[in-house]
């Protein structure tokens, strides 16, 4: 198993995890309600995939 040889520093710790991070994902916009949707997904709000209707969006009521 092996050991290592010399102490690592926060500051080195932390430079070689600077690439680790989560990057901002990207939204486009449907084209049927104009809702931000995930790119190669159908739309939440109204259930369209590329100009069709694939997602039965049951109608959304308001709570009291």
């Amino acid at each position: 198993m092996g050991v290592p040889k010399k102490h690592k520093t926060r500051s080195g710790r932390n430079q070689r995890r600077s690439h680790d991070h989560l990057s901002k994902s990207n939204l486009s916009v449907c084209s049927n309600c104009k809702f931000p949707v995930r790119p190669h997904e159908a739309c939440q709000n109204c259930g369209f995939y590329k100009g069709k209707q694939v997602l039965k969006i049951k109608a959304k009521t308001k709570a009291k």
